[in-house]
């Protein structure tokens, strides 16, 4: 695990971000995928508190084997483009609190989908040494045709005349998902997986539980 090192100012965080960005791996670097964690964030902005969430699956069942969140004074503003430096101290710990790493993370955001080409999915990916997949409700960047209909279509995600991502349909006629490379994965092994995880919902089951029990552990932070 690299050692996370909080930026004080918006250009260390770019300067971190650049340098880190030039680190991720695209290609699978994994053998056998066992458990797969979903990972999520919150925030009391009145209180100035972030909840950390992670939800470790069984990759072949999809049933939960563990669960641990997190909840921490926000320690970065909110800047576009630099959101996962207020997101990954509290998921890191999150996942430390964990009885085993995951063999992989599917993170609600974006990976290399992001101006920078390292959204908060390869952010956590880096520092943590481990595969992830970024998954986002909607578009950071980037232009795409519609996908077709049917369950399973899917497009190229592009910006800049580079393929950053897909553009991936979970579930026939509902809204698609995008798609992206965190670190040490490849992209049609990302998409392969999403597949796998959105048997019935749109969302990946990684992301659903992961936000239920964040906004469980938000309820409890205000009650």
């Amino acid at each position: 695990m690299i050692q996370y090192d909080a930026p004080t100012t918006q250009e260390d965080a770019l300067q971190i971000q650049t340098s880190l960005a030039n680190t991720v791996i695209m290609t699978d670097q994994f053998n056998e995928i066992d458990t797969i964690a979903g990972v999520d964030v919150a925030y009391d902005e009145d209180n100035d508190q972030v909840v950390g969430a992670v939800v470790l699956l069984d990759a072949k069942t999809l049933q939960v084997i563990e669960s641990c969140s997190v909840v921490e004074t926000i320690s970065f503003p909110y800047i576009p483009g630099l959101f996962s430096f207020r997101e990954i101290p509290p998921l890191i710990n999150a996942i430390k609190k964990l009885s085993m790493l995951p063999d992989l993370i599917v993170c609600d955001g974006q990976g290399i989908a992001h101006p920078k080409r390292f959204g908060m999915a390869s952010h956590l990916g880096v520092l943590l040494d481990i595969p992830t997949i970024g998954c986002g409700k909607t578009k950071l960047i980037g232009e795409y045709e519609t996908p077709g209909a049917c369950k399973g279509s899917m497009s190229d995600l592009m910006h800049d005349e580079t393929i950053i991502g897909k553009v991936l349909r979970t579930q026939k006629d509902i809204k698609p998902v995008f798609v992206s490379v965190g670190h040490k994965i490849s992209i049609e092994t990302a998409v392969q997986w999403i597949e796998k995880l959105t048997p019935k919902y749109r969302l990946p089951e990684t992301t659903r539980q992961a936000d239920q029990l964040v906004n469980r552990s938000l309820k409890a932070l205000k009650a």
